[in-house]
C-alpha cells in the first residue's frame, strides 16, 4: 500500500465516524421523547380499554405503554394486596368509586399544588368530588354509567297512560293500571319492582338512589384534625347521624321503598315470589326497570321485539335533590409505582377532553366532565344519559357487596315485622360503621 493510499483510507474511516456521529446526535435531538411503559389494573373491562389506548395512540408518534390486566371484582383485592406484598403490583389502578376506601393506604394522593381542587371541581361532574380528600385528589375521574328507567311503551300505551313517570308520586295512579292480579290476587303484571331485595336488579344501587333523593349521603370520608395541626380523612356512616337527621330521612326513604311489596297497600306492586326485576321486564311482565346505561344494547339484543324506552331515573316531586346512583371508574396511582410522575403523565393523557369525548362514544356512556356534558348530544338515549350524569351521586363504600347485604338485612327486617324502622336502621349504621373500621 503507497503512503497515499494510507492516507486515504484514514481520512475516509475518519469521516464515516464523524458522520455517523453527527447522525446520532441529530437523531437524538429530533426524535419524539419516549415515555416509559406502566401497568394498570382495574376491573374495567379489557377489551374496551386497550381499543381505546390503540385510538390515543393512533395520534400519538411517541405511543402510550400500557400494560393493562383486568381481574374480577371479587379477586382483585386478594391478587393485588399479595402482590404488593411481594413487592410488585401495578403502577395504577383504575377502579370503581366503590372499591376505592378500601385501598386508600395503597394510593398516593395527587397534591392540590398539581391539580388545585378548583379546577377539578370546575371539570368534573360532582359524583367526582368523592374523590377529593384533605391529602390531595385519590383518582382521575375516567368513566361514569348512571341508573336510568327503561319503560316498556307498550304497557303504558295499552293502559291509555301518554308518558313515562318523572316522580315517584307519578307511579300512584300508573301502579293502579299496570299492576295486574289475578282471582287469587297473585301479581301478574307489575308496574315497578321496589320493596325487596333478593330478586330487583340493582337493589342496593336503587335504594342508596332513593336515600340520597331523601338527602342521606349514605356515607362520607369526612376531615378531623390529627392533633397536629393538620388534618386526616375518616369515614362514617350517615344512616342515623343526628346532625343531619339521617335517622328521620333514613326511616322516610325506608318506609317509600317497602310499601310496594306491602300487600295491603293501594300501590303493591312486588312480591319476592316475582322473578328478577330484569327477566321480568324483558319478558313484558314488567313496565318498568330501573338499570344502568350500560345495560342498552344487551336489553335490546336478549329481546329486540320489546317496545321500550330510556327515561331519568324518577324523582321526589319535593325532594331536596335530584340525584341517580353512578357507577364511577377512576384511575388511582399506586404508593409503590416504580415512578409516580410518569404514571401521572400518563394517566392525565388517559383523561384529557379529546381522549374521554371519544370513550364516550366508544362505549356509548356519558362523559365525566362537565364541559363535555354541557355540550349535549342530539342522540335521544344519550341526552337521557347525559342528564343523568349531571345529578349521579355514590359513595365511598367500605365494602359493596357487605354494604348490599346490610341494606336487605335493614329492609328484610321491617317487612317481616321483627324490627321498626328506626331500630333496622340504627343497627344498619352500626355494621356499617364496623365495616370502616376494619378497613
Amino acid at each position: 500500500m503507497t503512503k497515499f493510499q494510507a492516507i486515504l483510507i484514514a481520512a475516509f474511516i475518519l469521516f464515516t465516524i464523524v458522520g455517523a456521529v453527527i447522525f446520532a446526535t441529530f437523531k437524538g435531538k429530533n426524535s419524539t421523547p419516549q415515555l416509559p411503559a406502566i401497568q394498570i389494573w382495574g376491573t374495567f373491562p379489557s377489551d374496551t380499554f386497550n381499543l381505546f389506548v390503540q385510538h390515543l395512540n393512533i395520534s400519538r408518534p411517541e405511543g402510550l405503554k400500557i400494560s393493562y390486566v383486568q381481574k374480577s371484582p371479587e379477586q382483585f383485592d386478594k391478587d393485588f394486596i399479595e402482590t404488593l406484598a411481594r413487592g410488585g403490583g401495578p403502577d395504577a389502578v383504575l377502579l370503581p368509586q366503590e372499591m376505592v376506601l378500601k385501598h386508600l393506604d395503597k394510593i398516593v394522593p395527587i397534591p392540590v399544588t398539581v391539580i388545585p381542587q378548583r379546577n377539578f371541581m370546575d371539570a368534573y361532574i360532582q359524583q367526582a368530588e368523592n374523590y377529593i380528600t384533605s391529602k390531595g385528589i385519590i383518582a382521575l375521574p375516567f368513566s361514569v354509567d348512571p341508573l336510568v328507567m327503561y319503560w316498556n311503551r307498550d304497557s303504558f300505551t295499552n293502559a291509555g297512560i301518554p308518558s313515562y313517570p318523572k316522580y315517584w308520586d307519578d307511579f300512584g295512579e300508573i301502579s293502579k293500571k299496570l299492576t295486574a292480579k289475578d282471582e287469587n290476587s297473585n301479581i301478574r303484571k307489575s308496574a315497578l319492582a321496589l320493596g325487596e331485595f333478593s330478586n330487583i336488579t340493582h337493589a342496593r344501587e336503587i335504594f342508596g338512589s332513593i336515600l340520597m333523593q331523601a338527602g342521606n349521603p349514605v356515607l362520607k370520608v369526612v376531615q378531623e384534625s390529627n392533633g397536629e395541626g393538620g388534618f386526616s380523612d375518616s369515614a362514617q356512616s350517615m344512616l342515623a347521624n343526628a346532625s343531619i337527621q339521617g335517622g328521620d330521612r333514613s326511616n322516610v326513604a325506608l318506609n317509600f321503598f317497602i310499601r310496594y311489596s306491602n300487600p295491603a297497600d293501594p300501590d303493591y306492586s312486588w312480591n319476592r315470589a316475582l322473578p328478577q326485576s330484569r327477566n321480568a321486564f324483558l319478558s313484558g311482565t314488567l313496565a318498568t326497570y330501573f338499570g344502568f346505561a350500560s345495560e342498552l344494547s344487551s336489553i335490546r339484543g336478549k329481546n329486540p321485539n320489546l317496545n321500550f324506552d330510556v327515561a331519568p331515573f324518577p324523582q321526589a316531586k319535593k325532594g331536596l335533590l335530584r340525584v341517580t346512583y353512578g357507577k364511577m371508574y377512576g384511575f388511582s396511582i399506586v404508593r409503590s409505582a416504580h415512578d409516580q410522575a410518569a404514571a401521572l403523565s400518563i394517566l392525565s393523557s388517559l383523561v384529557a377532553p379529546e381522549a374521554l369525548a371519544y370513550l364516550s362514544q366508544q362505549t356509548y356512556l356519558p362523559p365525566v366532565r362537565r364541559d363535555l356534558v354541557a355540550a349535549g348530544n342530539a342522540d335521544p338515549y344519550l341526552a337521557n344519559f347525559y342528564d343523568s350524569a349531571l345529578i349521579s351521586r355514590a359513595w365511598l363504600d367500605p365494602d359493596a357487596a357487605a354494604t348490599g347485604d346490610i341494606f336487605q338485612e335493614m329492609v328484610e327486617s321491617v317487612t317481616s315485622g321483627r324490627k321498626l324502622g328506626y331500630e333496622a336502621i340504627k343497627d344498619a349504621d352500626t355494621k356499617i360503621n364496623l365495616l370502616i373500621s376494619n378497613i
